[in-house]
């Protein structure tokens, strides 16, 4: 691995590690600089098909508020140059467990998600 992937891959955990600060904190403030413009969300809430702007997230992001005690699991990167993925578990985002898809792009020098998909599992 060259020393310019063990960068991106770090700044890349940076990314994640804000988006869990985010959640935390229940702000979107903390949120959108990792998001590009451009970004969007997919995924299903029931038997809902929940897709657009990422501006639904922070609206669902506002309703929802703080998810203090989420907890990522297990995290996987796939790197390619200037494009990457991110598969990341939550647990306990306000009482729910998601799986998330990230897909990034390095944007003048800075790794932004440009798309979030979701898998919202079922409660037990």
């Amino acid at each position: 691995m060259t020393h310019t992937e063990i960068e991106d891959r770090r700044l890349i955990g940076e990314v994640m590690q804000t988006y869990i600060e985010g959640a935390k904190t229940g702000s979107n403030d903390v949120l959108r600089p990792i998001f590009h413009d451009l970004a969007t969300i997919c995924g299903y809430v029931g038997d809902d098909l929940f897709a657009g702007p990422i501006q639904m997230f922070y609206d669902w992001h506002d309703e929802n508020g703080p998810a203090e005690s989420v907890q990522a699991g297990e995290t996987t990167i796939d790197l390619q140059g200037t494009a990457a993925s991110v598969r990341i578990e939550l647990l306990d985002w306000t009482g729910h467990r998601f799986t998330d898809f990230f897909t990034l792009v390095k944007v003048e020098g800075r790794w932004q998600i440009l798309s979030k998909v979701f898998f919202l599992h079922p409660e037990e």
